[in-house]
């Protein structure tokens, strides 16, 4: 695939984007930075509504059958928006452990409600700041899991948790049902990612991978979502942008618009820059899904988007000046959350480090 979308795609990526601003406002968004708990329904249920959720699944487990690709052309309208709910990254992350790794019976159990959105999936991986422990803080023993996830996105609602733990020989891929599971809110500058600590201690378990493949399977399932959210990113750092852009051209000092002078110009063509680039690895990763070379791919989106978001949110600002900091024009709203997707899935190091492996492993 080249790095152009065909007719269908663009359509996809142009009714997303109607029906997401059409329904999706900044002063809906403002409130949930003060409530924990709380994130944006009506996003989630136009991703229900749109049939997003089921849109990168097998037709034969509830889904549309589509890619990657389609799927980070929603997110990338998503991140233009800014979505108010983690969950197409998170349900989307652990609906494809179940179809890659788990029985028929697992499939037929959680895919269903996965796809139609009326269950949230989560990803627990991490041990604080290492977002692929080489030994995870929860424990797996005689189907039964022990210990603390923490930090998860979306966590406080979510009815299943894919979950990376240590077995008594080896590390597990484990899959746990959330119903009963005692949940901890962890307040964040970005509320509506709904981050909980969950308690595992003595909930049941079912496994879908063991040992090195659990290990294998864990970073697959990492990728597939730093893919989504670096579209996520992208449309953030796009839409960022735009509004320096437009905003340049109508403030005025000293008697011309500020975009006239080269400070603020050249930031702004710098911006294009990293769009342009973190958009083309974007559909190159997404496009490569199931290729040998997905994993190197999907480093390299997550790291320009990455690098495109937190510019654009940064620089956005300081060409605003004084109104840039403030509530109401909602400019931090996108700082906030370049900051979250900026360490979900694994921070920049982390990436930066499966890139330099993968890379020393091709040349060797």
């Amino acid at each position: 695939m080249t790095i152009l979308y065909d007719e269908g795609q663009q359509a996809i990526a142009t009714e997303s984007r109607r029906v997401l601003e059409a329904r999706v406002s900044k002063d809906a968004l403002l409130p949930l930075l003060e409530a924990t708990g709380e994130y944006h329904r009506p996003f989630w249920d136009t991703a229900k509504e749109q049939g997003w959720t089921a849109l990168a699944l097998p037709e034969s487990e509830g889904g549309l059958g589509l890619g990657l690709v389609e799927l980070g052309l929603i997110a990338h309208q998503a991140g233009r928006s800014i979505s108010g709910a983690p969950f197409l990254t998170s349900s989307f992350g652990a609906a494809k452990a179940i179809e890659l790794f788990g029985s028929d019976v697992q499939k037929a159990r959680w895919l269903p409600g996965l796809a139609s959105g009326e269950l949230i999936g989560a990803i627990a991986f991490s041990a604080g700041p290492d977002v692929l422990p080489g030994r995870p803080d929860v424990t797996f023993a005689s189907d039964r899991l022990d210990g603390t996830a923490r930090g998860v996105s979306g966590g406080l609602a979510a009815d299943v948790a894919i979950v990376l733990a240590n077995g008594p020989d080896a590390p597990v891929l484990a899959l746990v049902e959330l119903a009963g599971v005692q949940r901890s809110a962890v307040a964040s500058f970005d509320n509506s990612r709904l981050i909980a600590d969950l308690d595992l201690s003595g909930a049941p378990a079912e496994t879908l991978a063991v040992g090195d493949a659990a290990r294998d399977a864990a970073l697959h399932i990492l990728a597939l979502q730093a893919v989504v959210t670096a579209h996520e990113q992208t449309g953030g750092a796009e839409v960022l942008m735009e509004i320096a852009r437009d905003y340049a051209l109508t403030r005025r000092a000293f008697g011309q618009p500020i975009g006239a002078f080269q400070s603020v110009k050249h930031r702004i063509a710098e911006l294009y820059g990293l769009v342009e680039l973190a958009r083309a690895n974007c559909v190159h990763a997404a496009a490569c899904e199931g290729a040998a070379d997905f994993i190197t791919a999907a480093a390299a989106a997550r790291l320009s988007a990455t690098e495109a978001y937190d510019t654009a949110a940064r620089d956005c600002i300081q060409i605003h000046g004084g109104i840039g900091v403030t509530w109401e024009i909602g400019l931090h709203l996108h700082m906030r959350r370049a900051r979250s997707l900026a360490i979900e899935q694994g921070s920049s190091l982390f990436w930066e480090d499966v890139l330099v492996d993968r890379l020393a492993g091709e040349a060797a």
